[in-house]
């Protein structure tokens, strides 16, 4: 047993010193200056488009997309709500008439307690900040859906619904 833990121990010992005698032998000074130099450092902000990240600014996109495109849009929230006149309830609330409309207003639908305290009414603005990532415009709704990142994609789905209403909301 002593002959093992003696093998060991000298074994580790021979590789530290190898180790530091190929060190020594293989030394390279560290240069005094880069072998590489940059001129000068340029450094590239990332910016995002004022598109994606002010609300107010959804009404300057509605000129530059359709209600059309927001139909093709729609088919992604179309798996949990109707946007037709007098359509059910589905997982979420039925959406004729969204806009104009308070938040938490449908009267045969459960609303998780964070959008029925909510109290505002659904503007363009509005629609497009929840529309923008939900669960971060109004903290404890139970809308699981992860948002629309593009800002023109939510100024066509806010001209769909918008167009889906009974009394429309004005453009301008």
């Amino acid at each position: 047993m002593n002959k093992i833990i003696v093998s060991i121990v000298f074994t580790i010992i021979l590789v530290l010193g190898i180790n530091k005698i190929t060190d020594m032998i293989f030394y390279v000074e560290q240069p005094e200056k880069s072998a590489y130099q940059i001129d000068s450092v340029t450094t590239v902000a990332s910016t995002t488009s004022s598109e994606n990240s002010d609300p107010e600014n959804i009404m300057a996109l509605f000129a530059s997309t359709s209600a059309a495109e927001g139909a093709k849009v729609f088919k992604k929230c179309a798996a949990c709500h109707s946007i037709n006149q007098g359509g059910a309830n589905k997982i979420g609330p039925a959406l004729w008439g969204v806009l104009g409309r308070k938040a938490g207003s449908v009267s045969d639908y459960k609303y998780s307690k964070a959008l029925a305290a909510h109290g505002k009414v659904w503007s363009f603005q509005e629609m497009d900040g929840f529309l923008l990532k939900p669960k971060d415009w109004i903290k404890g709704t139970k809308m699981s859906f992860a948002g629309l990142k593009n800002a023109k994609e939510r100024a066509a789905v806010i001209l769909y619904m918008n167009e889906n209403s009974g009394n429309p909301l004005p453009l301008n």
